[in-house]
């Protein structure tokens, strides 16, 4: 179907080089990352900085975890980010240090304009921040800021910024159900 004043020629989303890019890191992926044993996390964390991520040291990070550009991504120290997880890299995703990503869970950056009619794709960045914890199958929309120490609740739908520190939300759209008790002091 063609729209009427719509150019039926539109480049594509991605230049070149990012499609071979994405390309090349699919190959590594399946044969050097995918593979390999849970224990070997310096090894993922070791490939991940070969393809331009910045990984703290003694991130965990686990085999079965899903990046779609790993130099997108920024993971602080000691964060994990456990199999399942689907990192969306089309835009900037920050972990902070200490944060945790459990099984399943989505960080999408990516989306598309639906009032264009050629229905755009579109991207804005995510930060988790220190300490937080992002639980099973929650997802986490673009553009999307989450407070040090926050939790987000198992399957939970995060469409914009949770902006208080050690606080519970959960829900569709998450919403805040209570304090996160402690404040990340050692006591």
């Amino acid at each position: 179907m063609i729209l009427q004043g719509v150019d039926s020629k539109v480049a594509p989303s991605f230049s070149l080089r990012n499609r071979v890019a994405r390309a090349i890191w699919g190959i590594v992926y399946v044969l050097f990352f995918f593979p390999t044993p849970r224990a070997c996390h310096g090894w993922r964390r070791g490939i991940l900085r070969a393809f331009g991520a910045r990984v703290g040291a003694g991130a965990h990070i686990y085999p079965r975890v899903r990046i779609w550009a790993p130099w997108n991504l920024s993971i602080g120290a000691l964060a994990g980010v456990a199999n399942g997880v689907t990192l969306y890299s089309m835009e900037k995703i920050i972990l902070g240090e200490r944060c945790v990503i459990s099984q399943g869970a989505h960080l999408c950056t990516g989306s598309h304009d639906f009032n264009d009619p050629l229905f755009q794709l579109t991207a804005q960045p995510i930060s988790i921040g220190r300490e937080a914890w992002i639980c099973a199958e929650a997802f986490v929309c673009p553009g999307a800021e989450i407070a040090d120490g926050a939790v987000v609740g198992a399957r939970s739908v995060v469409t914009r910024s949770l902006r208080e520190s050690w606080t519970v939300y959960a829900g569709m759209p998450a919403r805040k159900i209570s304090i996160r008790s402690g404040s990340g002091e050692k006591q």
